[in-house]
């Protein structure tokens, strides 16, 4: 056999030297999906934050309102309702005072480090409240 014959190669090209290529794309590609994993879980977790604060607050508001509606039962009696209310919304009641007729609760909501306190107070509205007078009804008052 002559040195022509066989297999021939490029001078100066190498297939598997050190300027090779050769399955870069592959590496890139699971560089790129394990960014989008990461970015995937963070997007899901951020989502399950907000159900969960969601979730305390509607709990929260609820549990005052029943709280306040139960005033005249005392702070037992009324707690006691906006503990049973709390926890049929998905929360967990973790402070409730009852001063007259107004009520502050606290509820939670989560385990772990997806844990949110929401804090609500309700009562009847004063001359001071927000909100239209019963007088008040759009257009009154125009010629």
């Amino acid at each position: 056999m002559s040195a022509g014959c066989g297999r021939r190669r490029r001078f100066g090209a190498s297939w598997t030297g050190p300027g090779s290529d050769r399955g870069s794309a592959t590496a890139w590609s699971l560089g790129l999906i394990a960014v989008l994993c990461v970015v995937f879980g963070v997007v899901l977790a951020l989502g399950h934050a907000v159900v969960i604060r969601h979730r305390a607050a509607g709990g929260a508001d609820l549990a005052a309102l029943a709280a306040a509606d139960h005033w005249a039962e005392g702070t037992a009696g009324a707690c006691a309702r906006a503990e049973r209310v709390a926890e049929a919304s998905g929360a967990r009641l973790v402070r409730c005072a009852v001063v007259g007729d107004v009520s502050d609760v606290t509820a939670a909501s989560g385990r772990g480090p997806f844990t949110a306190k929401v804090r609500a107070r309700a009562g009847p509205g004063g001359p001071g409240a927000p909100g239209p007078s019963p007088g008040d009804t759009p257009g009154a008052g125009e010629p």
